[in-house]
């Protein structure tokens, strides 16, 4: 049943002070909606807490990349004994036959996906289609592709309250701004931001935004009265990104706190 109440999201936190406090930069991506869906397992081993660790039973990746991926094996052995449905990793086919030739390879990691507690299979592959919505948990959601040296997608999550896209990691791109345009409900845009202006040209060949090139995306972004949270700052530039991204004088553009959570 869709939920009737704002949809709830967190970024997960990835760095932690000596104290445990939660630190501003973002090294892993993982974000929790909901408390039941997650998107991207960069660090959901290290920031659930235990009722999402009890709840969250699908998993959404938007691409293979370490900081996308890297806890997800050490969740599901965590949970291995505890697990009574499997968990279920939503993704491009091409990632799903990555994961399981590069990681979860029994080499790397066991192959979890041929492995069963006494309830049954731990984890099961759900192929992510391109372009038409897919319900997962109480959302519908639809991928699309984005500009990244490698498959990634792009998604629209919706209820019958609100929508939000996830840009993931990605350079200059059309097809997620039509998704984004053509979408009722939009409540926030969450979009990276990963280099600072001066690496503009690394920016652009490894597939990612500076402020400056996010200014120009947004351009092509229709709605107006919507939050755009900005993500994915390299941790080596966050203060001069931070500033960049105030310069932009765009008020409806915020840096992302991880561990906030933000109902939209």
């Amino acid at each position: 049943m869709a939920s009737l109440l704002p949809v709830r999201i967190q970024l997960l936190p990835s760095s932690f002070g000596v104290d445990g406090r939660i630190l501003p930069e973002q090294r892993l991506t993982s974000y929790v909606l909901d408390d039941v869906l997650a998107v991207d397992a960069g660090s959901l081993a290290l920031g659930l807490n235990d009722f999402q660790r009890q709840n969250v039973r699908d998993i959404v990746l938007t691409h293979a990349h370490l900081d996308h991926i890297a806890t997800l094996p050490v969740l599901i052995d965590e949970l291995f004994g505890s697990l009574e449905t499997p968990l279920r990793i939503h993704a491009l086919p091409e990632v799903i036959e990555l994961l399981e030739r590069d990681v979860f390879n029994n080499m790397v990691y066991p192959k979890l996906s041929k492995l069963s507690n006494s309830h049954g299979p731990v984890m099961s592959y759900c192929p992510l289609p391109l372009g038409k919505p897919v319900g997962i948990a109480h959302f519908q959601i639809t991928a699309v592709a984005v500009n990244h040296p490698v498959p990634t997608v792009g998604l629209k999550v919706e209820d019958v309250h609100s929508t939000v896209i996830f840009g993931s990691d990605t350079a200059e791109t059309d097809e997620l701004w039509m998704l984004a345009n053509q979408s009722a409900h939009l409540k926030a845009v969450l979009v990276e931001a990963s280099y600072p202006n001066h690496l503009e040209t690394l920016a652009r060949c490894s597939g990612h935004l500076t402020p400056t090139l996010l200014k120009a995306e947004l351009e092509k972004l229709q709605h107006q009265n919507l939050h755009i949270l900005a993500v994915g700052l390299k941790p080596s530039y966050h203060k001069t990104i931070v500033q960049e991204l105030a310069a932009l004088k765009d008020a409806r553009i915020c840096v992302m706190e991880p561990g906030k959570e933000y109902a939209l």
